[in-house]
C-alpha cells in the first residue's frame, strides 16, 4: 500500500469504475500479455516491462509475457529484457487477457496477434484513434503511457508490491517520454508518482547512465550532424540522413532520431526535427519536437501524429521536405 498524494487520488477518482475491471480481469485469467507500438521508444518498453514486472510480483502464479519487436540499442544494452517469442500456436491455444500500452492505433501495434485475446484493454495517453478494446483508459493529458498505469496501480484495491524491479522500467519510460520532465506535459502528477518510484529505492545513475550513455563512435554521428544540419527562415532546424549516410555512420534508421534535442536548447530554434531514410518502407522517417508550439497537427498531415511537443511523421522522399520545412514555418508564424 502506498501514501497517495491528491493528484493520485484525484485523477484515479476519474477511472475509478474501469480501474476495477481491470483489476478484476488480472486476477481472472492465469494467461496475461502485454503489447505496445512498433519501433519502441523508452514509454513503450518500460511500460511493458513494468506493467509485467508489476502483475508478475504480486500474482507470481499467473504466466506473462511481452511481445514485440526487441530495440536496436535498449536491448543489447541491458536497459530492456529481450521480448517474448511464441508461434501462433499459443495465441490460438490459449485463453488469454491482453493489455496494450501506449499506443492507441490498431496499426501500429507491434503484434497483430493481439486480435487473438479473449479481452483487450488499453491504456494510453495518445488521443484515441480505434474503438476496438474491451475497455479503453486514455488520458491525453498524462506525460507519459507509463504515468496512467502507474495511476492506476496505485488506485488498485488491495496491498500490492512496487518492486525496484518494476519502478525501474517505469521511471525509465517516465524520463523518456516527458523529455527528462522538461516537456509542458510534465505536471504536479508526474512528480507525485516520480516521488513513489524513487522511494522504492531505484539507482537513477545508473538508470541515466543507461538511456543516455554513448560509445565513442556515435561522436561520428553528431559531428555529421553539427556539419549538415540545416535552419530555416522561422527556426526550424533538422538534419538529413539518407541511407548512404547510415552505412558510413554505422547506424540503423531506428537510430537516426537520437540526436534529434542537440537543438533543444538553442536560442533562435523553435522547433527542431530528425529526417532518416528508410529503405524498407520506402520513406523518410522524421521526429519533431518543439518546446512551445503545438505540433502535432502539422505531424498528422504528413502520415503521422503524436504529442504537442513531440511527434513523428514521414515523408515519401526528399522531394517533399520543402512542403514540410516550410509548413512548420507557418506553424511558427501564426500558430497553427
Amino acid at each position: 500500500m502506498f501514501n497517495k498524494d491528491n493528484e493520485v487520488k484525484k485523477i484515479g477518482k476519474n477511472f475509478k469504475k474501469e480501474y476495477a475491471l481491470v483489476l478484476k480481469k488480472i486476477k481472472e485469467y492465469d494467461e496475461i500479455a502485454i503489447f505496445r507500438h512498433i519501433r519502441p521508444d523508452f514509454d513503450a518498453l518500460g511500460t511493458q516491462f513494468g506493467l509485467a514486472t508489476w502483475i508478475k510480483d504480486n500474482f507470481p502464479n499467473k504466466t506473462v509475457k511481452v511481445f514485440g519487436d526487441n530495440h536496436v540499442t535498449f536491448t543489447p544494452n541491458g536497459l530492456f529484457k529481450e521480448t517474448d517469442k511464441e508461434n501462433d500456436d499459443w495465441f490460438s491455444s490459449h485463453k488469454f487477457l491482453a493489455i496494450i500500452v501506449d499506443v492507441g492505433d490498431q496499426k501500429r501495434i507491434a503484434d497483430p496477434r493481439f486480435l487473438k485475446a479473449d479481452y483487450k484493454i488499453k491504456i494510453d495517453h495518445h488521443p484515441v484513434t480505434d474503438k476496438i478494446f474491451d475497455v479503453d483508459i486514455t488520458n491525453t493529458k498524462m506525460a507519459a503511457a507509463s504515468e496512467l498505469v502507474l495511476n492506476m496501480l496505485l488506485n488498485f484495491k488491495g496491498n500490492y508490491i512496487l518492486s525496484k524491479e518494476a519502478a525501474k522500467n517505469f521511471y525509465i519510460a517516465l524520463v523518456g517520454d516527458s523529455g527528462r520532465f522538461m516537456y509542458n506535459s510534465t505536471t504536479a502528477h508526474t512528480f507525485e508518482v516520480s516521488k513513489i518510484l524513487l522511494n522504492s529505492g531505484i539507482n537513477i545513475v545508473n538508470i541515466y547512465n543507461l538511456m543516455y550513455q554513448k560509445d565513442v563512435d556515435d561522436l561520428e554521428v553528431t559531428k555529421f550532424i553539427l556539419n549538415s544540419y540545416k535552419v530555416s527562415p522561422h527556426g526550424v532546424a533538422y538534419y538529413v540522413l539518407n541511407a548512404e549516410d547510415l552505412v558510413r555512420l554505422k547506424i540503423t534508421t531506428e537510430r537516426g532520431k537520437e540526436n534529434v534535442n542537440l537543438f533543444s536548447n538553442i536560442k533562435g530554434i523553435n522547433v527542431w526535427c530528425s529526417i532518416t531514410e528508410d529503405t524498407t518502407e520506402p520513406c523518410y522517417r522524421i521526429s519533431i519536437r518543439s518546446r512551445y508550439y503545438t505540433i502535432n497537427g502539422v505531424a498528422q498531415e504528413f502520415k503521422g501524429g503524436g504529442h504537442a511537443q513531440a511527434a513523428g511523421a514521414q515523408i515519401k522522399d526528399l522531394t517533399e521536405l520543402d512542403s514540410f520545412i516550410s509548413r512548420l514555418d507557418e506553424l511558427v508564424v501564426t500558430g497553427k
